[in-house]
């Protein structure tokens, strides 16, 4: 069984429709997708339709932007009640964060001479929840200013770049909490993709075990043979659920083909039960697994 928790469609910075996704997903011989879009629930209605047309089992799930200890944290929300108000709430502000930064951006790149306006960016980022760095990343690739999204960031967009703006991130034991309220569970992403190894170094995983985090993402494009290897150990030292995903964005990310990372049936099976168990605690009507 092959199993990838973790990718991204059009209605986040992904370039495929949740149609597509889905579709391309089987087309791969994935017998397992979750469709992840960052901070929003859009696609899963897409993504389900499809999902029953190919026969593909769907895992509806969400990359929500944290930050904790003063550092970004992505976090997977897999199976919670989109209708809850509290998580309803929370993604609310994190996606006007997402929208508000576009401008201050498109601004800074003016003031270094490359002609780019609003309309530049919604014309390459239809059917999505909110815009954001990838989407400014794919106006200028259009405007011919640089070749793809990796040069965009690189160059313009990366913290300490000319276009770089901060924005609003929810504090990642709230977002633990309301996931949880809303029936879900919670997967850290890329634990040490984003700002290298060691953070969070294991005494801080197990303080967020110890609040409720359900799983690490180990198996992932970001992180090394040693690094994985040490995940794979606090993992188990802690009783946490291991992932592995591609964190797939279409032709928006390079190197993150649909499969490139997989999860274990037996790792799947065990985030499913705590899923169950979180489902049953908070009283709610939670998504449940769509099987073919």
């Amino acid at each position: 069984m092959r199993i990838d928790l973790h990718t991204h469609s059009r209605a986040s910075d992904g370039t495929d429709t949740p149609a597509e996704l889905v579709r391309a997903a089987s087309g791969a011989g994935l017998d397992v997708v979750a469709i992840t879009d960052h901070d929003t629930a859009t696609g899963w209605a897409e993504a389900e339709e499809t999902a029953r047309e190919v026969g593909i089992e769907l895992v509806r799930g969400m990359e929500v932007s944290t930050r904790h200890q003063g550092a970004g944290v992505h976090m997977l929300a897999y199976l919670p009640d989109p209708t809850h108000p509290g998580l309803e709430q929370a993604l609310a502000k994190i996606l006007a964060g997402r929208n508000s930064r576009v401008p201050a951006m498109l601004e800074r790149l003016r003031t270094h001479g490359i002609a780019i306006q609003a309309q530049d960016v919604r014309r390459v980022s239809p059917g999505t929840a909110a815009t954001g760095r990838p989407h400014v990343a794919d106006a200028l690739v259009e405007l011919g200013v640089v070749s793809d999204r990796t040069e965009a960031f690189r160059q313009w967009l990366n913290p300490g770049r000319p276009a770089y703006v901060d924005r609003y991130a929810a504090s990642l034991l709230d977002v633990m909490a309301v996931v949880a309220q809303a029936g879900g569970v919670s997967v850290i992403a890329h634990p040490w993709g984003r700002h290298g190894p060691d953070q969070p170094d294991e005494a801080e995983i197990a303080a967020l075990a110890q609040a409720g985090l359900a799983g690490l993402e180990v198996d992932h494009q970001d992180h090394g043979a040693d690094d994985r290897c040490r995940l794979r150990a606090i993992a188990r030292n802690l009783g946490l659920v291991v992932t592995g995903s591609s964190d797939y964005h279409g032709t928006g990310k390079r190197d993150h083909d649909l499969g490139v990372n997989t999860t274990a049936p037996e790792e799947y099976a065990r985030l499913l039960e705590l899923a169950a168990a979180a489902a049953q605690r908070s009283g709610r009507a939670t998504p449940q697994v769509l099987r073919p």
